[in-house]
Parts: C-alpha cells; structure tokens; sequence
C-alpha cells in the first residue's frame, strides 16, 4: 500500500514542534506493515539541501504566484517529494513566521500550494505514482483533502495534531484556491463567513485522527473544540484518537550520544553523571535533592504562566529546576526574574535546543508538564523512556499515556507519573510536593522510574492502528 504524507514539517529536516517528530518517525514504522509512505514536504532551504538523488517528478507553470517543481528524492531515510516553489518557501529560519515574529502575510498562498500539491500527487498527477491513501496533518496540510474531494483525488486521512492552530483566512482567500464555488459552503472551506483550512479539511476527510483518545473526546467539547466541536461531534463517527510514538532508537539512554553517560533501567547508578552535568550547564547548585525539569513552548496552552507563579513555592521546597524553553514575553520574564531571585537554585536557558534536551530527560529526576491541554505530548513519552519521572495534568495524551502515582496504583506497583487537575497554581504545587514525598523514598522513586522505562512507548501499536485505519479506508474505497 502506498500512502503520501503530506505535512509542513518533517523532522530531521525541519522541526518547530512534535509535529516533525511524528511525521518523521512514523514512515518507518509503517514500513513493518507492509505500507510505503512518501512524504510530501515545502521545499524550504533546509529541505533542498538534504535532498539526495533526486529526480524532477512535476513542473507547474504557476503554483500561486510562480513556477514550481516537485523534486522527488531522499534525504535520512525518507522518500520525499519536495515543492520546489522558491517564491513561496526560500526562507530561511521559522517556516511559518518572517524576521519580524509575525506570520507571513502569505502564509495562505504558501500552504495552499502544500494542499493542491498533496492531492495531485496522490491523485497520480505523475504516471509513476499514484497514492492509495493522502494523509494530511494538521491546518497547513489541510486543504489536500478539500482538493481531493473537490477536484478529484483518493480518499484522505486528516490528522489533527493541535486544534488551536486552524488556519483561518478572509474570504477573499477563496478566489485564489481554484476550487468550484460549493467548496466555499458549510461543508466545505466556509467559516462564520471566512476561509477555514483545519475545518476544511476536517469536513471533506473520509477519515480524522488525533493524537490521544482523550483528545478525541476533549475537542468533540466547547471547552476544548475551539469553535470546531459542533463539526466534530457530527463527524464523530469517523473520529479517532491515536496515541503518538516517540523514535525509540533517537531517543534511548543505553546509546544516545548527546548525554553525558549511558544508563539502562538495570544501572540506573550512572544516571547520576548526567545530572551533575545538567548542574553544570544550568550554574545549578550541586546535590542529591530532587532536580525538577522543563522543556515546553513558555505559553498559556502549556500552563506556563502558572508554573511560573508556583516558583517561588517550588524552592522553598527544597527542590530545584531546570528550564529550557521559549515564548510569550510576559511569561519569560516572569521565570528569568525567579532565577534571578534563586540563583543557584533555579536555572534558565531561553530557546530551543534539541541536543539540551537530551540532557535534560537524562539529568533531571522529573520533567514537569502542566498544560491546560495537551493533544499528546513527546516530552512525558521520553520522560518515561529515560527514567524522568513525568509529573503532568490529567488531560489529553497525558492522561492516556501515564499511570497516576495514587495509593491503590503505589501498592499494586503500576504506577509511572504524577498527575493532577485542574489546572491551577494550588493543584500543582500540590503534586510538586506529591513528587518530593516519592522521591524521598529511594525504593519508591527506582520503582516509578524502572515501570517507566518497561513502558512500550514506541510508534509499533500505534502504526499497527494507523495501518487499519488505512486498510479500512481503502477497502471500502475498492467495495
């Protein structure tokens, strides 16, 4: 079976969220299926520059304002096809924001071009290939199956990775996507009188997924569905939540060249190099006591601003932290004036870096995660991988994917994290201090960590679902 992936980010090659992490990884899980992904991807520099022998695959005399070229190649493993639209992805840095922090005022031509690309590829737009299945992920992929749908094409998937994110337009947008005038209705690209990419493609899919089934449920809510539950809850039926993988080779303490010492869940012992190095490049004060970590986007969703008012209370309780991260100013300055206030005693490094990160799930003894929402989440998953306990609020894939350290889990000995709602400063200071009375307990925390570590937290079961799904879909297609 052949599936396109079509998405606005693949990891290696470029990565801004777990995203890239999914997209990239799950190709080669679905290989052990027996399906051949190929992976349909803007051609920004970084992209271009990975590509290797590669071969023209189609040429569009305009693609939304230029010429453009689909450059089939390959680049760490993965077969791509790349949208060689210079006009529309030669730029350096983020993909989606310009110098200026906001998003390019393009950005609708940009990812409208990724749409019409993914469903004429899949559509067989090149003898030499022709798609089973189009699997779109998230708001810029989206418009693959309005075209799909539309103008002809084969049945789609559409994958909703953060419903926050939808790709929301003017009108206006409408005039330049090519699509029959019913495509701009109800149910179709049509938004309270706007252009909508993410609910476009969620009304035209034969097929939606999301990343947790705990999410699932959330977004068929007002309080989660962020103006797009009415639709879900009508479409439900073909709705289902998946749970993400990590790369368990990428991510793995007996071999990961980017920490400080290897370690398994039978020499946990030489876990405590990597921490003394996490002190290190975070100026933290050097000791035994509980070591708090954070890797998170520094935002609302993330509960950053709440874990930022907690600080002063996470000190006094003798514990420290570890923070890696960027975002909202506001928030940002908040925790740098904490460590300022707690030097020594609460370290910060602003930005994103993928390598630190690493370090950060080998050093720290938890890795802290306390979103108001949470579609999956990566982190806890190689928190649990790495022996670094996951202390997080119970929603999305975070409640899918740990076992809450309660009494009836601690006696039975099933548990692998901490979890806590709702989502307010008094409810996480709580569970903080839940987390230091377990790790107080030597016996207790190996325990938590060595279940952790046991944990199948790889892509194998959830490929398995996703190959069903696909199976299904083209089943019914052939039927």
């Amino acid at each position: 079976m052949k599936i396109l992936s079509a998405a606005s980010e693949l990891y290696p090659l470029v990565k801004t969220g777990g995203l890239a992490d999914v997209t990239g990884a799950l190709p080669a899980a679905l290989a052990g299926e027996g399906i051949a992904v190929t992976n349909l991807v803007p051609g920004y520099p970084a992209v271009m520059a990975a590509l290797e022998k590669t071969a023209p695959f189609h040429a569009y005399k305009d693609l939304f304002g230029g010429p453009a070229q689909l450059i089939r190649g390959t680049a760490h493993g993965l077969d791509i096809i790349a949208i060689d639209a210079p006009h529309l992805f030669a730029r350096p840095g983020n993909p989606y924001l310009g110098k200026d922090g906001k998003d390019w005022p393009d950005n609708a031509q940009r990812f409208a071009a990724l749409g019409k690309a993914a469903a004429d590829v899949a559509g067989g737009i090149n003898k030499g290939y022709r798609a089973d299945l189009l699997h779109c992920h998230d708001w810029q992929a989206a418009l693959g199956p309005v075209y799909a749908r539309f103008l002809g094409g084969p049945k789609s998937v559409m994958t909703v990775h953060n419903i926050a994110f939808q790709g929301q337009f003017p009108a206006s947008v409408f005039g330049l996507l090519g699509l029959p005038q019913q495509a701009f209705a109800i149910d179709g690209l049509e938004y309270y009188g706007n252009v909508g990419y993410l609910k476009g493609g969620l009304a035209t899919a034969d097929a939606i997924t999301t990343v947790s089934p705990t999410y699932a449920q959330e977004i068929c809510t007002a309080e989660y569905g962020m103006g797009l539950d009415g639709l879900l809850r009508a479409r439900r039926h073909l709705l289902r939540g998946i749970v993400n993988g990590i790369d368990t080779e990428v991510w793995n303490p007996a071999t990961d060249s980017l920490i400080a010492a290897t370690y398994s869940a039978k020499s946990l012992k030489k876990r405590e190099a990597n921490k003394r190095a996490l002190e290190a490049r975070f100026k933290l004060e050097s000791g035994d006591g509980l070591l708090h970590g954070v890797v998170s986007r520094l935002t609302w969703q993330k509960g950053m601003d709440i874990f930022a008012a907690a600080l002063d209370h996470l000190v006094a309780s003798g514990a420290r932290l570890a923070l890696l991260g960027t975002g909202e100013a506001a928030i940002e300055a908040a925790i740098l004036d904490a460590a300022t206030r707690h030097k020594g005693r609460i370290g910060v490094i602003i930005g994103y870096d993928e390598a630190l990160s690493h370090l950060m799930q080998a050093g720290a003894d938890t890795i802290l995660v306390p979103s108001r929402f949470e579609p999956c989440g990566l982190t806890q998953l190689y928190g649990l991988r790495y022996g670094c306990v996951p202390v997080v609020a119970r929603t999305g894939g975070l409640n899918d994917t740990l076992i809450d350290a309660n009494d009836a889990a601690l006696q039975a000995e099933v548990a692998t994290g901490i979890q806590f709602a709702p989502v307010d400063q008094p409810t996480l200071e709580h569970a903080l201090a839940r987390a230091a009375e377990c790790y107080s307990d030597s016996r207790l925390w190996r325990g938590l960590q060595k279940r952790g570590m046991e944990q199948d937290v790889s892509w194998a079961r959830s490929a398995a679902a996703y190959a069903q799904l696909y199976r299904n879909l083209v089943k019914a297609r052939a039927s």
